[in-house]
């Protein structure tokens, strides 16, 4: 594919392959949080099994999603290649979902897309930096573009799959996510000529010294593990928003609009839509800034966003103890207004983050150690989400601030060893 190519019709600025990945994982995400905007409300309302309960298996399954990518990253980077990879794995996932509408079938549907996405998820979006030149300056932002492209599925999954699901059942919203993750497959196997060709793969480097491809330095691998841990106890909180946020949705809100109710997994719907009318603010602020000298480093913006986090959740804390547990649905809405801006600080920013310090021929391998920390944090989210029905909300709504606080103090401490790191990051 010639240059000129891979620049027809540039997408906010960006390679067309930027919008074929974009797109691809729209619909991916679409397929994602269609079934997650279903999955607690199906597991307690329909299957009636406990709080307590559908709180473990909802955050074993995304921690389980998260975990995959770890293997399957290695798989794409030595085996399969790229391209082979996220075909395999969409194709997986489409199956996975379409069997949750059997209700039989739910713990091996949820087993099947966790295995589908172990290959799909490292793999799409470690083929952005092969999308530009080591010095092209739009390679900064190309990540917050594509999480702000993402995000529309995001947006329009509540709205469909969670409308379909509580109006004509469960099994049916679990099928339109189906259909979404097939719309996804398609626009991959259709744009991959707006891809560029894959690298070679490059075998291990196991020298303890010098420049050599292929190997990570040790103070890079440290200030990564630092980076995430910080994000490991950050997730904690900030998944809550499916799952015991979403549950205050059903019984600590007012959901009355005159005589209408809202229905409560549009709720979920706010977060993407929320992405998408944020994301190009922040860009422009952040690019204002960069060229006047005082961008922030990756860390320090990261800090910013665990900090307004936390924010958002002593917000619910304070309005949970003074509305007595029955506040209006406008209060849930601000929540996530203050809530999804600080996300586009932190999410974004630490996988470009993880991409960017990729040794050249292992972005999926290092990419999925990123998702590592987004299974840790899963899986303590489901910890944490046990304690929902024991404490007070508003307490618990504090406790969650306390975890999103720790990480912003975290990320601070980072920050000096965070920058000499990106400085001396591998060519592409």
């Amino acid at each position: 594919m010639s240059q000129a190519a891979a620049e027809a019709r540039p997408w906010f600025g960006q390679p067309r392959g930027l919008t074929v990945l974009l797109l691809t994982n729209m619909w991916e995400q679409f397929s994602y949080f269609g079934m997650r905007a279903l999955l607690v409300y199906y597991m307690t309302k329909h299957l009636l099994i406990a709080q307590g309960t559908a709180s473990l298996i909802y955050g074993t399954y995304t921690a389980c999603a998260y975990f995959t990518p770890i293997i399957g990253g290695v798989i794409a980077d030595r085996l399969l290649g790229k391209r082979r990879a996220i075909i395999i794995g969409a194709s997986v996932m489409a199956a996975g979902h379409f069997m949750m509408s059997f209700e039989p079938l739910l713990y091996v549907a949820l087993a099947t897309i966790a295995l589908g996405n172990g290959l799909f998820l490292p793999t799409l979006p470690s083929q952005i930096n092969d999308l530009y030149a080591q010095d092209d300056p739009r390679r900064g932002w190309a990540y917050n573009v594509y999480y702000l492209g993402i995000n529309i599925g995001g947006f329009l999954a509540p709205l469909l799959c969670g409308t379909l699901g509580e109006l004509f059942g469960w099994h049916v919203g679990f099928a339109v996510a189906g259909v979404g993750m097939l719309a996804g497959l398609l626009i991959y196997l259709w744009g991959q000529r707006y891809l560029p060709a894959e690298q070679r793969k490059v075998d291990v480097v196991t020298e303890t010294s010098g420049g050599a491809r292929g190997r990570m330095a040790l103070s890079t691998v440290l200030v990564l593990a630092g980076v995430a841990l910080s994000v490991t106890v950050f997730r904690g909180a900030y998944e809550q928003a499916g799952n015991t946020v979403a549950l205050w949705a059903d019984v600590g809100v007012d959901r009355a609009f005159g005589s209408w109710t809202v229905p409560m997994t549009w709720f979920q719907s706010l977060n993407p839509l929320l992405v998408m009318a944020m994301t190009p603010m922040l860009l422009a602020g952040w690019k204002r800034r960069a060229d006047a000298g005082r961008g922030a480093s990756p860390a320090q913006r990261m800090a910013t966003g665990a900090l307004i986090v936390a924010g958002s959740y002593l917000m619910l804390s304070a309005v949970d103890a003074l509305t007595g547990g029955k506040a209006h649905w406008l209060w849930l809405v601000a929540f996530f207004g203050v809530y999804t801006f600080g996300e586009l600080f932190i999410l974004p920013t630490g996988l470009g983050l993880f991409a960017r310090l990729a040794p050249p021929g292992f972005g999926a391998t290092t990419v999925a150690a990123w998702y590592l920390t987004i299974f840790a944090g899963s899986l303590s989210a489901g910890l944490v989400g046990t304690l929902w029905s024991g404490m007070p909300h508003a307490l618990y709504f504090a406790l969650l601030a306390g975890l999103a606080l720790t990480a912003a103090i975290l990320l601070r401490l980072i920050d000096p060893w965070a920058r000499r790191a990106e400085a001396g990051a591998p060519s592409a």
